[in-house]
């Protein structure tokens, strides 16, 4: 394994996890209104569930690969329900009660986790986007051994992660200037770009033909 296939691995996890999306938005709502370490955990969540998504493009897990395709409408359409019922909740919550209610029963990472994970691992169009990257970059091949693959899926772990925690870290840097009603703002800003997310999986899900 050398060097460039390392950077190789890396890239590839960023490039997955960079894109803005709800996991991201969740990610900073979360840093700012919790602290840095669930925003972190929210991000972890994420990486985990795109490791499930680079083994089974590494070692083309058939089986679960059509799964995930004959049930793509389904799973995309539930996962956006999902994301519908976090933004309302982000939308109607009290950044001073959040607090006041984290300092009497401390954070429950576990959650923080679990929903970032779930909200990952419910897009079976990753597998299409490992698959393309692996290609693009030459990582895998008929010749790869399952040592190779699992290395690779380590890196792409490690690029992963490696973006969540410098988003923390950005938003660690302007935690401290946003007064509570700043937060109020950014929670409805959050749950409104998830809304429209989800309402836009919905329909390109239901009607593949308009996606963009």
């Amino acid at each position: 394994m050398d060097i460039v296939f390392i950077i190789k691995g890396i890239i590839i996890g960023l490039l997955v996890s960079i894109p803005v999306g709800p996991v991201a938005v969740l990610c900073i709502q979360r840093g700012m209104n919790k602290g840095l370490f669930s925003g972190f955990i929210t991000g972890a969540g994420a990486a985990f569930a795109d490791v499930i998504y680079a083994i089974i493009a590494g070692f083309s897990i058939s089986l679960i690969k059509e799964f995930l395709a004959d049930n793509q409408i389904i799973i995309r359409v539930v996962a956006s329900l999902f994301l519908i019922v976090i933004a309302y909740r982000i939308f109607f919550s009290n950044p001073a009660l959040q607090l006041r209610k984290l300092k009497r029963e401390g954070n429950k990472f576990f959650s923080d986790f679990a929903t970032s994970f779930l909200l990952t691992v419910s897009n079976p169009l990753t597998v299409g986007v490992f698959g393309f990257l692996y290609a693009q970059f030459n990582m895998v091949d008929s010749s790869s051994t399952p040592l190779h693959v699992w290395a690779m899926v380590f890196l792409v772990f490690a690029g992963s992660l490696l973006w969540w925690l410098s988003l923390v870290g950005i938003v660690a840097l302007f935690k401290h200037r946003i007064s509570l009603r700043s937060l109020v703002t950014v929670n409805k800003i959050t749950a409104i770009l998830i809304w429209v997310f989800a309402v836009y999986v919905i329909i390109s899900a239901i009607f593949p033909s308009i996606s963009v």
